[in-house]
């Protein structure tokens, strides 16, 4: 209860620093997410925008404004960056308002798939630009980040894992992932972080500052094997096939799909095993069981033969679940 109450306290130096760019007025907290950043909804007269609060050393908004940048230099809709302090981690940016493609899918279920395409079409039109100036989605992060399932899930729910043969497993499909010529990968691009803006509702961009140069299925993963949402295999299947027939993607590209889809799930179930541990946010946890089932749908592609052999190996069916439950 006292960390809820801290989130809703605006930062410090908020008030001065929105005053010194003409923006004194009225701040509201908004939801935070799984990192140290908050958020706050400043009004200013009839004019609104966004507080984003990334202390340092914690967090460092210095990736956010860049990536924004670019994507509105190469047509996309990220927010404009109306002023920053780096050295309290404060930036003002537009605001999106709140009607979020989560919300809007979930209220609007027959309209699912009208509403998804724009995000493909986004995805589409991404994958045709070279890279920005970004850090490569390499084998070693691909590495690092699965690496964090054993340490954190296996660990929580009692189960010594055969590490050695983990990384192997992994190592044997990884160079599917690594053939594209890589593009900017956004890595958290999902209905809760698109916005439908204005009254053309068109997708706004949120949650992009950890973008690395990689393969463009990753991001299709991340919006069609979505931790936070349901999305039906129905639905998954249309919208892979809107992309592949814009963008003319084969099937070793689907290969790597479902590579990066077991890779993403398997690392997304190790970090909110993590935020419940280690950060006393249990809500995160509850949202495994979904992410195990988009996993072990990836698991039983044949492409990715050694991981489900380990995976059959070391984690039983019954230990595949809520970690905070399976731990008890």
């Amino acid at each position: 209860m006292e960390a809820a109450m801290a989130d809703m306290i605006p930062p410090a130096g908020a008030a001065a620093f929105l005053d010194a760019h003409g923006w004194g007025g009225e701040i509201r907290p908004l939801a935070g997410d799984a990192s140290f950043r908050r958020y706050f909804r400043v009004h200013a007269g009839d004019r609104s925008a966004i507080l984003m609060d990334a202390p340092p050393p914690h967090e460092d908004p210095r990736p956010f404004i860049a990536i924004a940048e670019w994507l509105s230099d190469h047509g996309f809709a990220a927010p404009t960056i109306y002023a920053a302090d780096l050295e309290q981690g404060l930036v003002l940016i537009e605001d999106f308002g709140d009607d979020r493609l989560r919300e809007a899918a979930d209220a609007e279920p027959l309209s699912e798939l009208a509403l998804y395409a724009p995000a493909i079409d986004l995805l589409v039109a991404l994958a045709k630009q070279p890279a920005g100036a970004l850090q490569p989605y390499d084998r070693a992060v691909l590495h690092r980040e699965v690496t964090l399932f054993v340490d954190w899930y296996c660990d929580a729910v009692g189960i010594v894992p055969d590490l050695e043969g983990y990384r192997e497993a992994w190592d044997a499909v990884f160079d599917h992932a690594l053939t594209a010529e890589p593009v900017t990968v956004l890595r958290d691009y999902h209905a809760e972080n698109l916005m439908l803006v204005g009254p053309d509702r068109r997708l706004g961009l949120l949650d992009f500052q950890d973008a690395l140069a990689g393969h463009p299925a990753y991001d299709l993963v991340s919006l069609l094997q979505d931790a936070r949402r349901d999305v039906a295999p129905a639905v998954e299947e249309k919208m892979l096939a809107r992309y592949r027939a814009a963008t003319g993607a084969n099937e070793a590209f689907m290969q790597a799909y479902h590579v990066l889809g077991a890779q993403r799930n398997a690392k997304v179930i190790g970090i909110f095993t993590r935020l419940w541990r280690r950060d006393g946010k249990a809500r995160y946890a509850a949202l495994c069981p979904r992410v195990w089932a988009y996993l072990e749908r990836d698991l039983a592609e044949p492409v990715l033969a050694p991981v489900a052999a380990w995976f059959a190996a070391n984690i039983p069916a019954e230990r595949r679940g809520d970690p905070l439950v399976l731990a008890r």
